[in-house]
């Protein structure tokens, strides 16, 4: 019983932490250094400029991201509920 407590305060810590994490990446992939390396009007792949393509690669991975993190929490949520509190 401690231990799958343990267990479960755990999970939710690095859920959060990673939360965090990903949100202080997000911050520094859209800051000038990263906007600026890929903005090489000349250079096109697939016919679009590398800019648009990081960002549109950008947007669907943090979407992404958010996807897996909503998942654990539903699952956590659900592993609550099955404990009867």
């Amino acid at each position: 019983m401690k231990h799958a407590l343990k267990n479960k305060v755990l999970q939710r810590l690095r859920i959060k932490e990673a939360w965090v994490i990903f949100f202080i990446l997000g911050i520094i992939m859209m800051n000038y250094p990263f906007i600026h390396i890929f903005h090489k009007p000349r250079i096109l792949l697939f016919g679009m400029p590398v800019l648009f393509l990081y960002l549109y690669i950008g947007w669907f991975v943090s979407i992404l991201v958010i996807y897996l993190f909503v998942k654990a929490i539903e699952a956590h949520g659900e592993d609550r509920e099955g404990d009867g509190r």
